[in-house]
């Protein structure tokens, strides 16, 4: 999956989680100060994130998740968006 495709689908989530239109979302979109997300709220992003990439982000990196930008790069380096390493350091 590219950066492109998951910046696509994260932006998706949090356009319906969150009910807002998709044009209104940036990668520096903050979910609180933004779009007014209660905490109650960002766990249901993770766990959306969870099941839509099919994985499982632990807690302290889901409270790490603030912004639509950091979402898609945890998602990004940690389930395999291109090379990772030496060879994605090289590739940019």
């Amino acid at each position: 999956m590219t950066e492109a495709e998951i910046q696509e689908k994260v932006i998706a989530i949090v356009a319906e989680q969150m009910g807002v239109d998709k044009a209104e979302i940036k990668r520096e979109t903050s979910f609180t100060n933004d779009l007014n997300a209660d905490s109650l709220d960002i766990v249901e992003l993770v766990m959306e994130f969870e099941d839509q990439f099919g994985t499982s982000i632990p807690d302290d990196q889901g409270d790490k998740i603030q912004t639509v930008g950091s979402a898609i790069d945890y998602i990004k380096a940690n389930f395999g968006a291109g090379p990772k390493g030496d060879a994605a350091k090289s590739a940019n």
